[in-house]
């Protein structure tokens, strides 16, 4: 179509995020036709005021083979505006090593942050074809004034270059006792990829040190044991039912969910352990899912005893982390430290037969590199992520064109976007939540046709342990008759005895998630506080960590204060709970619905605030109970929510609609029709069973296993 054409798809685009997709068009073009004019259109648009088109000129420079184009692209890492000096460190890593880049881009990783992760990521692409350049410009930056964080950094980058030059400065700095601590770490980390006898005997030396340093180099000789490459051999020889492996780097994942709602410990925690349990409930087809979550040094050892042990059932692995990050948006600086992690597990755990991974992370970014290496199939869970926000933003105009790239900086929307993509591609098989039009919104939000090859696609409706459910509304039924309220209930009731006299025997409005503002936790209360909704029932929040809030729920917490100071609560009917384990969270969901007499009137209803809900499991978990939900009427919850019965669907980013739809959901809630509450239950015990999706997923694990075990087959015939 020609670079210019191409261009002005982009600037004619009526979203933002069909301006995205058609940058792949500008970057190709490009590529096709590297010559003087594509160069003069690229730099018209790189000092233009559409800051989409800008970056689209960017990585369309790194597709050009020419040596003017490489060479602005170097320029462009000294750009007045941050967020072009992040997307040229990043697509440097498409083009051959430059000389004059490599400066910049390590003052980049000294720098840290995502553009230092980016950076990093070029450089190790570089090393490949240029490993005593870098080392030798890494190691002159390692012998500057540089603080601590930075030179963790650089030290870690320079294990990255698997040159002979890095290994005795490498070694020193282990062995330094002078060093810093944590320079150390990085070292000895980085020793774990370099197998020679010198290396490994290093590694034994530093072991007998004891405490943090020798649990690290314990790790590294481990990392150090040359992978063994699976062969067919494996798959006629294996020794019972598949083994599954699914990651969410960003929560403390446990058995028991003790941790549920804090931070990033959102739905999907809960979901990845009761779906493992389901998965391996029978053992007939899967035996082994291994669940991976964040965790500590102290922790690692244990976890690969245990992997390696050949245990079956539902086993848990902790990607080790010497510090833990405040939310998914601020690790991405963690990817070689969540690389190393990833691979020690699925190393020791022998057979991985598909590793399933559903976030555009720096988890999923890690680990597909692993399963890349280690020839493991994926599996991913594809959602509109960040695609639906960015389309969310842009019609309430808090996103625009001429700000997209000042956003970009924070929120990584054009890197996660790719991620997405590129995680979509390299998948053995696609997984899609249910949406009332999703091949329409996968080709418009995501670029993906699901007619195209449909037997590598599956819909997946998530699930919830109705076991749980259940056993919350029994006791609830028993409170609401007069059985004096204890646990849970007696719990709830005494955060409703602080409120004012007056405020007791109101109906409950509750919310259940994280306290992020994609969850619209503090724009609930607000809604609430500024209607006459908070004179017809008290609102209960249950959520976030308020002993140690991450930056995201002190956001939330002060918004929330705004509009209700805490001084303020107790007479106005809010009831801020913080986190609370899955079952607690069940028990007050029930009461909401039938009561606490005394304390809490019948008729309470759920309400889901949520900027975007994929899916919604905390939304199933109230209709499951029998509540009237009020939910976001785009994405999953309209697959489901029977509006204008089950519950009420409404633009949750409107306040006046909020405030309506939940006023609704009070009037149908408190005529407490049975048989309403019946259709709710009965929907999801016929369609949204933990053990349903679980039914849904093995037969699809076990046709990936399949598939990759037959081309490992022809693969070896042809060798």
């Amino acid at each position: 179509m020609g670079i210019q054409t191409a261009m002005d798809r982009i600037t004619e685009a009526p979203t933002i995020v069909q301006a995205l997709q058609a940058a792949d068009d500008v970057a190709f073009e490009a590529g096709r036709d590297p010559g003087v004019r594509t160069l003069r259109v690229l730099s018209a648009a790189l000092v233009g005021s559409d800051d989409i088109a800008a970056i689209a000129a960017v990585h369309a420079l790194a597709e050009m083979n020419d040596e003017a184009a490489g060479a602005l692209l170097v320029t462009l890492l000294d750009d007045d505006r941050p967020f072009i000096v992040e997307h040229a460190a990043w697509a440097l890593g498409r083009r051959p090593a430059r000389a004059s880049a490599i400066a910049p881009l390590i003052s980049q990783v000294i720098s840290g942050g995502f553009t230092g992760m980016l950076a990093q990521h070029t450089l190790e692409k570089w090393s490949a074809g240029s490993g005593e350049l870098l080392a030798v410009a890494l190691l002159s930056a390692t012998t500057g004034e540089v603080g601590n964080d930075a030179r963790i950094r650089l030290t870690e980058t320079l294990g990255l270059v698997r040159h002979p030059l890095t290994t005795a400065p490498l070694c020193t700095l282990a062995g330094d006792t002078s060093a810093p601590a944590t320079v150390r770490e990085a070292a000895i980390a980085a020793l774990g990829q370099r197998a020679d006898a010198e290396v490994i005997a290093h590694l034994e030396d530093l072991v007998a040190e004891g405490g943090l340093i020798g649990d690290l180099a314990r790790l590294a000789l481990i990392d150090a044991d040359p992978p063994r490459t699976r062969t067919s051999a494996d798959d006629a020889g294996g020794d019972g039912g598949l083994t599954v492996a699914q990651l969410f780097l960003h929560a403390d994942i446990d058995p028991a969910l003790s941790a549920s709602g804090a931070g990033d410990n959102g739905g999907i925690a809960t979901l990845l352990v009761r779906l493992g349990d389901a998965l391996v409930a029978d053992g007939s087809v899967v035996d082994r899912v291994l669940t991976l979550s964040r965790g500590t040094v102290a922790q690692a050892g244990p976890d690969l005893l245990q992997m390696a042990g050949g245990e079956r059932g539902h086993l848990y692995g902790h990607v080790p982390l010497t510090s833990i990050p405040a939310s998914s948006a601020t690790a991405w600086h963690l990817r070689v430290t969540v690389r190393r992690g990833i691979r020690r597990l699925l190393r020791a755990a022998g057979r991985i037969d598909v590793l399933h991974l559903r976030m555009a992370d720096v988890g999923s970014l890690a680990a597909a590199d692993v399963a890349r290496e280690l020839g493991i199939p994926t599996v991913f869970t594809v959602a509109p992520d960040p695609h639906s926000v960015i389309a969310s933003l842009e019609r309430s105009g808090r996103l625009s064109r001429e700000d997209f790239g000042e956003v970009d900086c924070t929120e990584h929307f054009w890197f996660r976007s790719h991620l997405v993509q590129s995680l979509a591609a390299s998948a053995a098989h696609s997984v899609f939540f249910p949406r009332p039009e999703l091949e329409r919104d996968m080709r418009a939000l995501i670029g993906i046709d699901l007619t195209s090859h449909p037997e590598r696609h599956t819909v997946v409706a998530e699930g919830v342990d109705l076991a749980i459910v259940d056993d919350a509304l029994s006791r609830a039924v028993a409170v609401a008759a007069g059985t004096p309220p204890e646990g849970a209930f007696a719990e709830l009731a005494g955060l409703v005895a602080g409120l004012s006299p007056a405020r007791r025997d109101l109906p409950l409005l509750i919310t259940v998630g994280r306290m992020h503002r994609i969850k619209g936790m503090a724009a609930l209360v607000e809604a609430w506080a500024g209607s006459d909704l908070s004179a017809r029932a008290n609102l209960l929040v249950v959520g976030g960590d308020l002993a140690d809030p991450s930056s995201d729920e002190r956001q939330q917490l002060d918004l929330i204060d705004g509009a209700v100071p805490a001084a303020e609560r107790a007479e106005r009917g809010l009831i801020i709970a913080g986190h609370r384990s899955n079952d607690i969270a069940a028990a007050w969901l029930a009461a909401a619905r039938f009561g606490i007499p005394g304390t809490i009137a019948p008729g309470g209803a759920y309400v889901c605030a949520s900027v975007k809900e994929e899916f919604g499991l905390a939304i199933l978990e109230a209709m499951a109970t029998g509540l009237v939900v009020v939910a976001p009427d785009s994405g999953g919850p309209a697959t489901y929510v029977n509006d204008g019965d089950t519950g009420f669907l409404t633009d949750t980013a409107d306040p006046a609609a909020l405030v309506a739809a939940i006023g609704r959901a009070l009037d149908a809630a408190a005529d407490g029709d049975p048989r309403r509450a019946e259709r709710s239950r009965t929907l999801v015990a016929e369609r949204f069973t933990i053990q349903g999706m679980a039914a849904t997923l093995t037969p699809m694990y076990l046709n990936v296993t399949r598939h990759e075990a037959e081309l490992r087959r022809t693969a070896e015939l042809l060798t």
